[in-house]
């Protein structure tokens, strides 16, 4: 990689992880809002539900910031598919025989 490059790679990574946590927050704000397997009710009893619902969205955003990340990342690619049929000439079929394991002995 080119280092002229970089700052703009950075910029990319930065904002497709700032998209990831925001979409985080929306995913654990519906998490709890709905009672997911009892999560909200779990974590709104807790005396460290704070720290619970800190760590589901920390968790939950490099998640969904790395898979932004690596769909931009993928998109962007340069399809070098270059290999035509042509070359190989006309497929023609073969017949095959098979045998049964047991006409083998």
């Amino acid at each position: 990689m080119r280092p002229e490059n970089e700052p703009d790679l950075m910029r990319l990574y930065l904002r497709h992880c700032a998209i990831g946590f925001v979409l985080s927050a929306v995913f654990v704000a519906l998490i709890l809002w709905r009672d997911v397997a009892g999560l909200g009710s779990l974590i709104a009893g807790s005396d460290i539900g704070v720290l619970a619902v800190f760590l589901l969205w920390f968790f939950h955003g490099t998640i969904f910031g790395s898979v932004q990340f690596a769909i931009v990342v993928m998109a962007q690619a340069k399809d070098d598919d270059d290999d035509d049929d042509d070359f190989r000439g006309p497929l023609i079929p073969v017949h095959a025989h098979a045998q049964r394991q047991s006409d083998r002995t």
